[in-house]
């Protein structure tokens, strides 16, 4: 028998079915028999809306889920619903307190309560850890976050979030396990995250970013696959956030297997009419080489545009690699065979809010209607992962509208491309210096680069505008122009000063990934100026400074010879003089100017190059109308030779030569004036041709046309501190010289027909040491000595930028001419090099 318990159970079952039926089948009419109660600010049409047609059960569920009221009870009485609710406040406003560090906006995109809506504790709630996680990774994982509301009239409230931002948390550690072929430094030197340190003030790297650590991972793989290590993996990346430690704890795990070496390399082309053997010229991989993937990828990508080009677009291009571990070597095989034939229905761009679709798809040398090839898109996918314009980039296909038809998913995700940026440094050259730079790297979204920069230093000052439209006319075309202009005061090392106006025009052509052509125009006016004041007399045997006179104490020996008691001595040769040459040359110069730039390139990383090649040659044209005319080439090679984890040395070599066109003699700014950068140990314009003839010989650089310099270098980690801190040191020997002086050698500023201070013949052999005024011709010191110098190095790689201090010691040098009077008395020696040991230069960035 079934108990009274069962049978109750069965009548209620049966009566909410019945009523559930009963709610169903009278509709809108039945309606008006649900009672709503509770109901202040919400009208009972609304509330009836959830409960008409469904059981009271689902009424009740969808009226909660509704987030209008907090509670809600469904009750049936007699022939009535009785709907009891209890309204939700409604929020008035939101508001943020305590927020520094992250701005209101980004807040506010993240939290669900807002304001006109419902409040909801479970909301609230959940806006508070979706907060905490925003700070955890803007690297203030110890932020508390706290919630309180303000009561209002009417059943309103203001939701207000308390932050306590706290002290910066970033990564504490980065731990890595199973690595036996690279330390630890070395893999996190290929990583953008970076440890906490004394610098974590002004740096963001070490804020901890799940995206960041997942391609960094990726960096590392690609790392170990291009030097051979074809077993690699990734076995796990554990990230946890120590409150102890109070940043977070990162420990990667990598198995990194052994290195291989090419043992074999083949070509199987399986299409009739496509020859192998012709294919093996895009091979990036040789016997005997170590095994490389990007290599190999290179390699895919020249055989399948090959094979594409031959009238195949279906191709397949697939590699094989057979390891053989007792060898150490891995047999490589590129096969080619016929595809399916799958054609591009559509593409598909998506999620890029600022980016323009077609700056995406111009990476792909697909489109729509063309044959699929993965290589390609793959090559594709890489491209745009490399522009810096996003944060993610993922490609998908699904099926076309037929079975020989694909569309292609481009995924990507903006990042911010724009910078505004501050810097300062100080360097022997140019002193103090400071710069303002604002740059966009994705202009409106199309791509192009726009840099406007000012600097303003003790010697120097200027503004710059550069503009970059990477693909010109849809060519993969780099095109731009930059305006500029810049004055630089050289009175410590020479006796003059330039003002430079101008632009040019730049046209990049990339012919292969490692070389390219780049075609330039420039047209600048320089304005050159000799100060001539009292504290500058550098003009004044030409343009004498009213009431000025220098009287000499008793004894006074100046340069060599016994002055003092004259009381108006003829100094103006003696304290500052500029040469003829450069007297001559003051004044607006216009040059017009044509040139190519051919540059070849096999760095393994553009800024901090471990292994690799770099040369270029800048053959120059000045004659399309303007003051100046000559011809001038110049050209550098580096090689990079990594000799010991961390310790990387490299050679260099530079030379130019400029010669003048048309029967013209050169103008002296036309010429190279070269110091510390062909050979560290001599100061600016300290090395090269010479004015011996001018009082103020030490100074009077007039430049050569002709130089060649060497260096050798090798840089290593500085023993005892941590690597992070991007120090390291450095030793080198340079060689080099500057000769070659073909600039005018007289000029009759009198006007009187004759050349003051040339000897019977033409030549001359004025010295101001020896007479005391201003010679009329240059007498030129033109010494093909070579310089050289060894010395050492501190470099940091810092957050606030490149700093680098040089302590160089001169080996040999010009050592400059005796000077003697009428009457035999050894005056001293003039023309000499200039030196200077240390040297330092560094800038800012924050």
């Amino acid at each position: 028998m079934m108990s009274m318990t069962g049978k109750r159970r069965r009548a209620s079952a049966k009566g909410a079915i019945v009523m559930a039926a009963t709610i169903a089948a009278s509709g809108s009419a039945f309606a008006q028999q649900i009672v709503v109660q509770g109901n202040s600010r919400i009208d009972a049409e609304t509330v009836r809306s959830y409960v008409v047609g469904v059981s009271p059960e689902e009424g009740r569920r969808n009226l909660i889920a509704s987030g209008m009221f907090s509670d809600v009870r469904v009750a049936h009485n007699g022939g009535r619903i009785i709907v009891s609710v209890r309204e939700n406040n409604t929020i008035n406003r939101v508001f943020f307190e305590g927020n520094k560090k992250v701005e209101k906006a980004t807040l506010e995109g993240i939290v669900e309560s807002k304001a006109r809506g419902p409040y909801s504790q479970a909301t609230v709630n959940s806006d508070l850890e979706r907060i905490r996680e925003v700070y955890r990774r803007a690297g203030r994982g110890l932020a508390k976050v706290s919630v309180r509301t303000v009561d209002l009239p009417n059943g309103r409230v203001d939701v207000v979030y308390a932050i306590d931002e706290g002290d910066k948390t970033g990564v504490k550690e980065i731990r890595f396990v199973g690595n036996q072929v690279y330390s630890d430094g070395r893999l996190k030197d290929l990583m953008t995250l970076s440890e906490m340190n004394l610098l974590s003030f002004v740096k963001t790297s070490d804020v901890y970013d799940p995206d960041r650590l997942a391609n960094d991972l990726d960096l590392i793989r690609r790392y170990y696959l291009k030097n051979g290590y074809a077993d690699f993996r990734v076995a796990s990346a554990d990230s946890r956030f120590d409150d102890a430690a109070g940043g977070w704890i990162i420990t990667i795990t990598v198995e990194e297997g052994q290195q291989y070496r090419v043992g074999a390399v083949s070509v199987d082309s399986r299409i009739p009419g496509v020859d192998g053997t012709v294919l093996r010229d895009e091979l990036r991989t040789g016997v005997g080489d170590v095994y490389n993937a990007e290599d190999v990828e290179k390699t895919l990508t020249g055989v399948t545009t090959s094979v594409a080009r031959s009238g195949h677009p279906f191709a397949q291009v697939r590699p094989t690699g057979e390891r053989d571990r007792a060898t150490g070597t891995v047999a490589l095989g590129y096969i080619v065979e016929d595809g399916p034939k799958v054609y591009i229905e559509r593409i598909n761009v998506r999620g890029n809010t600022r980016t323009r679709d077609y700056v995406v798809r111009r990476e792909l040398d697909l489109t729509e209607g063309d044959a699929y090839n993965r290589v390609l898109v793959d090559r594709a996918e890489r491209r745009l992962n490399g522009l810096g314009f996003f944060k993610k980039v993922r490609f998908s296909n699904e099926p076309g509208s037929a079975p020989d038809r694909v569309i292609v998913n481009i995924d990507v995700e903006d990042q911010p491309t724009g910078s505004f940026s501050v810097a300062g440094g100080y360097s022997t050259a140019d002193g103090i210096i400071g710069e303002v730079s604002v740059s966009e790297s994705n202009f409106l979204g199309r791509g192009q680069y726009v840099r406007l920069a000012g600097t303003a230093g003790q010697y120097t000052r200027g503004v710059d505008f550069s503009f970059t439209e990477p693909y010109f006319l849809g060519y993969r075309l780099a095109a731009g122009f930059d305006v500029f202009n810049k004055y630089s005061d050289q009175t410590r090392y020479s006796r003059y000063v330039t003002d430079v106006v101008g632009g040019q025009l730049r046209l990049g052509l990339p012919i292969t990934e490692e070389f390219g052509i780049t075609l330039r125009y420039s047209i600048y006016n320089t304005d050159l100026k000799i100060p001539n004041t009292i504290k500058r007399p550098y003009n004044d045997c030409s343009f004498p400074i009213p009431g000025y006179t220098k009287t000499y104490d008793p004894g006074t020996i100046l340069n060599g010879r016994n002055v003092g008691g004259l009381a108006q001595y003829p100094n103006c040769a003696y304290d500052g003089e500029a040469s003829i040459a450069l007297k001559e040359a003051v004044g607006s110069t216009l040059t017009s100017l044509a040139g190519v730039t051919l540059a070849y390139s096999t760095l393994d990383n553009l800024q901090l190059p471990r292994n690799g090649f770099y040369g270029e040659i800048k053959p120059e044209y000045a004659g399309l109308g303007g003051d100046s005319k000559f011809f001038r080439v110049t050209g550098e090679a580096r090689y990079y030779k990594e000799l010991y984890e961390d310790v990387v040395g490299f050679v260099k070599f530079q030379g130019g030569h400029v010669s003048p066109t048309e029967g013209n003699s050169l103008r002296v700014t036309d010429q190279f004036f070269l110091g510390p950068s062909l050979v560290r140990g001599f100061a600016p314009n300290g090395i090269g041709p010479r004015d011996v003839g001018s009082g103020d010989a030490r100074s009077n650089a007039i430049g050569g046309t002709t130089y060649v310099g060497a260096s050798v270098e090798v840089q290593f980690p500085i023993w005892g501190l941590p690597r992070d801190l991007g120090l390291k040191g450095a030793v080198f020997a340079d060689a080099g010289t500057l000769f070659g002086y073909k600039g005018r050698r007289a000029f009759d500023v009198n006007g009187d027909g004759f050349i003051n201070g040339t000897a019977p013949g033409g030549a001359c052999n004025f010295n101001a040491l020896t007479v005391g005024v201003e010679p009329e011709c240059v007498n030129v010191r033109d010494k093909a000595t070579i310089r050289s110098s060894v010395g050492a190095s501190i470099l940091w790689n810092s957050p606030l930028g490149p700093i680098r201090f040089d302590y160089a010691y001169a080996l040999t040098k010009d050592e400059g001419q005796k000077v003697f009077g009428a009457d035999g008395t050894y005056f001293g020696k003039v023309g000499k090099d200039q030196t200077q040991a240390f040297r330092f230069s560094g800038g800012s960035r924050f």
